[in-house]
């Protein structure tokens, strides 16, 4: 078990019946940071081993062309990046986004998922370090299994004021 906030909270979770635990989570999640339940992202995995998120192509995340959209694609992509470094990161620091970037490669078929994991040398800087910043990898794929975006997002994290 982690020692973060976001660990924390999710195990509370597990008193829960397991049918209902996939809404819970996301609620609690989306409420965390607002955008995220707005846009509806649904948490499939979050843990020490990685995040997995997923949103479906529906009316209000649609762009012109019935695909996505690209905005949030993007906040899909960041959402599964911040978690992954929140369940790491202890209590006394708080985590920035500094750099966002995302290349958009072809046109998205349906729904998509964000997987982002952080190696272990990168959970052991985290832990030890009170101020750093990495790059925590993330593969955005839809419903092909193919990749419609690259993104590089590099994170910051910074000791939490009293």
């Amino acid at each position: 078990m982690s020692d973060s906030r976001l660990a924390r909270s999710l195990a509370r979770l597990d008193a829960a019946p397991a049918f209902l635990r996939p809404w819970l989570r996301d609620r609690v999640l989306g409420r965390a940071v607002p955008l995220v339940g707005t846009a509806r992202l649904h948490f499939e995995a979050v843990g020490a081993e990685g995040v997995r998120i997923s949103i479906a192509n529906r009316r209000p995340v649609q762009n012109h062309i019935g695909g996505v959209h690209a905005a949030a694609m993007a906040l899909l992509a960041e959402t599964a990046t911040g978690f992954c470094l929140g369940w790491h990161l202890p209590d006394d620091r708080l985590p920035l986004i500094k750099r966002m970037e995302v290349e958009f490669r072809r046109r998205t078929q349906g729904a998509m998922r964000a997987e982002a994991r952080l190696e272990p040398d990168q959970i052991a800087q985290i832990k030890a370090e009170p101020k750093g910043e990495l790059v925590v990898p993330v593969r955005v794929t839809d419903e092909s299994g193919e990749p419609p975006i690259e993104c590089r997002m590099l994170w910051a994290w910074v000791p939490r004021k009293a």
